[in-house]
C-alpha cells in the first residue's frame, strides 16, 4: 500500500512547482543549444564516440581500380568509413545518400570510402550498375580489417576527422540527405 500523501501548503507547493520549473527551464536550455559536434538524432541507428583508447586499424585495402587504399588519399578531408555488403538491406538503402555527401558538402572537404565486406568485385559491380550508385570501394576479402576496426553490424559509418581521428562510431541505416544530418557533417 502506497504511503498516504502528504499535504502541502499552498506556497510550498508554488515553491516546489517554481523550482521544478526553473530547474527545467535551465536543462532545456542546455539540450536546446548544442555544439556544433553534437550529434543529431538519427531515426533509429545507433550513435556512439569512439572509444579513446581504440586507435585506427592500418588501412591497406584494395579497389575496384585496382589501387590500394591507405589512409594518407584522406587527410585533409572528414571521412565517412561506410562497413556495407551488397546483401544487407539497410545497407543498400542508404548507399545512395552515403554516396552523394562528396557533392553535396565539396570532395574537397568530405570524402566516403565503402569496405565492402566479403564479397567479389563481380558482386559489387553489378550491385553499382544497377544501382547508378558511383562510390569509392575497397575490398575487405578476408573480413580482417572489418573485425580490427570493431565493426558488429552493417551497416557501420565511422566519422573520422580531417587530421585522420576517428570521432563517431554510427550503426544502423542513415538517411544521410536530411538537412539536420548535413549540418551536423558539415560541422564536423
Amino acid at each position: 500500500m502506497p504511503p498516504p500523501l502528504r499535504r502541502q501548503s499552498r506556497r510550498a507547493w508554488l515553491r516546489q512547482g517554481v523550482l521544478g520549473l526553473a530547474a527545467a527551464t535551465v536543462s532545456w536550455r542546455v539540450a536546446a543549444a548544442p555544439t556544433p559536434a553534437d550529434p543529431p538524432g538519427l531515426d533509429g541507428a545507433r550513435l556512439r564516440p569512439w572509444p579513446q583508447a581504440r586507435s585506427l586499424a592500418p588501412l591497406e585495402l584494395p579497389t575496384l581500380d585496382g589501387r590500394t587504399m591507405t589512409w594518407a588519399a584522406f587527410r585533409g578531408r572528414l571521412l565517412l568509413l561506410n562497413f556495407w555488403a551488397t546483401w544487407c538491406p539497410p545497407c543498400r538503402a542508404e548507399m545512395p545518400t552515403l554516396a552523394a555527401l562528396p557533392q553535396v558538402l565539396g570532395e574537397d572537404r568530405v570524402a566516403v570510402l565503402a569496405v565492402n565486406f566479403r564479397e567479389s568485385a563481380r558482386t559489387v559491380r553489378a550491385y553499382l550498375a544497377r544501382s547508378g550508385v558511383d562510390v569509392a570501394v575497397a575490398f575487405d576479402s578476408t573480413g580482417g580489417f572489418t573485425q580490427a576496426m570493431g565493426v558488429q553490424a552493417f551497416p557501420t559509418t565511422i566519422l573520422i576527422d580531417r587530421q585522420g581521428r576517428p570521432l563517431w562510431l554510427i550503426e544502423g541505416e542513415v538517411d544521410w540527405s536530411q538537412p539536420k544530418v548535413l549540418r551536423w557533417i558539415e560541422a564536423l
